[in-house]
């Protein structure tokens, strides 16, 4: 079809209903348009990626973190993996019992043999022999909270090669930014920019992202802040894109360490290890 937000060829219109971006008779209206141009925006960002490391090996192994209903893993392997032949595989990392029932149901529904829905913690992920020792990308849509920074962690215990986030809400570092507010008041004009709730709560989420970005880095990876325009899900519209490419990463641990200790978060540094 000539709209490039239409349904591609090949796509499997049975998930497309499932995942409700056609209705149940497989027709399109505006809102089924919309979601199909939210997922083809995301999917631009990921696809060169998933070249870039079949250029290097054949066989992909990626793990979707915190996957709820899986719906980017289903996403990607209609689009991506179920044309690949060999081993390539993806896992998707969830901890609620129904949503990991009905997401294998439908991968088996659906033919998708290389894709496996697991009901593991993150400490459980990483130690699982279910999953493979290495991977090769990591990713998380707007896995709540500390979510994101759990796929992070799994993710350099696995060395990906990529890694990509779409955080979402984030109430750790703010709670922290509260509990300390009235003494950074007193010795430093900059508390003001965290004083009201409604801006300890932004300035928490934004100061998270940040932390999470030199975090990457300082564990070697090239990363790449961006919009992820559109996406209907959360209003939360931040993709972060982290390449391991081996960089210095003294610089980037020192001024994580400094940001830490100048805004009073301490108590969070074991959220955001460094590589030192």
């Amino acid at each position: 079809m000539s709209d490039k937000h239409e349904v591609r060829p090949g796509q499997s219109v049975e998930l497309l209903k499932e995942l409700h971006i056609l209705t149940r008779d497989g027709k399109m209206n505006q809102d089924s348009r919309r979601k199909l141009k939210q997922i083809y925006h995301l999917y631009q960002f990921i696809e060169p990626l998933l070249q870039e490391i079949r250029q290097d090996h054949p066989d992909i192994q990626l793990v979707d973190h915190g996957a709820g209903k899986s719906y980017l893993g289903f996403i990607l392997y209609d689009l991506f993996f179920k044309t690949l032949n060999g081993k390539s595989h993806i896992y998707g990392i969830e901890r609620r019992d129904e949503l990991v029932e009905h997401s294998q149901e439908l991968a088996v529904r659906l033919g998708f043999t290389g894709m496996t829905l697991l009901n593991l913690s993150v400490q459980e992920s990483i130690e699982s022999g279910l999953l493979p020792a290495r991977v090769d990308m990591v990713t998380a849509l707007h896995a709540c909270n500390t979510a994101t920074d759990d796929a992070i962690q799994f993710a350099l215990k696995k060395q990906a090669q990529f890694i990509v986030l779409a955080p979402c809400c984030q109430a750790e570092v703010a709670a922290a930014l509260r509990k300390n507010k009235g003494k950074q008041l007193a010795k430093d004009a900059l508390a003001e920019l965290w004083r009201h709730p409604i801006h300890t709560r932004e300035f928490g989420s934004h100061i998270t992202n940040v932390l999470r970005c030199l975090q990457l880095e300082a564990h070697g990876y090239q990363v790449t802040v961006t919009e992820l325009v559109g996406w209907e899900h959360s209003l939360k519209n931040e993709l972060i894109i982290a390449s391991f490419k081996s960089l210095p990463r003294k610089r980037a641990a020192e001024r994580l360490n400094e940001v830490l200790q100048t805004l009073g978060l301490e108590e969070v540094r074991g959220r955001f290890f460094t590589a030192l």
